[in-house]
């Protein structure tokens, strides 16, 4: 898809990958509604995007603001082609985590993507053209180490987006998951001292694993992905290799992770 002329939702547009997603959209030529609980920080990012954004606070996994986002698409820009299920949760820990965590996670990093594609598929099938880019983690396709929900839920993120695709890629729907690992936002490093001993584990394992990137450099590499309607997108090639490894021997890379959490604790 050329996402030029084309109008899209981003939410978590607020900082992080979202905010370097729809400031990237612009740049090639969509027009963008940026969403995010923190509607100061959706406001801000729209407003340096000019007259191709806007903005709106809401809760990311409710249907309501979803609905409310998609009116104001409509209104200011025309019909919605891209929905970027950006938003997302990275608290949690192990298994004594409280139970409003866990409906935490399963609502932002899970149900925020049903209830997205709810409201958008049946039109985009009607159309027959619609793309839908989940914002999942590699801890989808591997495991999160130190984060029990987070783990849990990003499985369960690309395993929708892999429905979705299967469901209505012959209807015109397109459907991309995005998985990297270490993105410098504040999801990988909040801005506090009140971390948890499971919260800096699962730093640890992230930031040792591999290159933790800058918010542009993955907005760049999931326009190009959506640009070759690619489902897997990967900014961190060798995540690639580690599911093979994953997939060839499951015992040994079991194995394998039990003793690289020893060494991280």
């Amino acid at each position: 898809m050329d996402v030029a002329g084309k109008v899209a939702i981003v939410t978590g547009g607020g900082a992080g990958i979202g905010a370097a997603i729809a400031h990237a959209l612009v740049d090639a030529g969509a027009k963008v509604v940026v969403t995010d609980l923190d509607e100061s920080g959706a406001q801000a990012v729209a407003g340096s995007l000019g007259d191709s954004a806007t903005a709106i606070g809401g809760d990311a996994s409710s249907d309501e603001h979803i609905d409310a986002a998609v009116r104001l698409a409509e209104s200011t820009f025309g019909p919605v082609d891209l929905y970027f299920a950006n938003a997302g949760v990275g608290l949690g820990g192990g298994v004594d985590t409280d139970e409003a965590v866990w409906d935490l996670a399963f609502d932002v990093n899970l149900r925020a993507h049903i209830r997205g594609a709810r409201r958008l598929v049946p039109d985009w099938v009607e159309r027959g053209t619609g793309y839908f880019v989940s914002t999942a983690s590699a801890a989808g396709l591997l495991t999160q180490i130190g984060n029990a929900p987070y783990s849990v839920t990003k499985h369960a993120a690309v395993g929708f987006a892999e429905w979705l695709n299967i469901t209505h890629g012959d209807d015109g729907v397109r459907v991309s998951c995005l998985c990297p690992m270490g993105v410098d936002t504040k999801l990988l490093r909040p801005d506090t001292d009140s971390a948890t001993d499971e919260q800096r584990l699962m730093q640890r394992a992230v930031e040792s694993a591999g290159t933790v990137l800058t918010p542009g450099a993955v907005a760049a590499i999931v326009l190009e992905a959506v640009a070759d309607e690619r489902f897997l997108i990967l900014p961190h090639p060798e995540v690639l290799e580690m599911y093979r490894q994953k997939g060839a021997d499951y015992d040994r890379w079991l194995r394998g992770m039990r003793r690289y959490q020893t060494s991280l604790r």
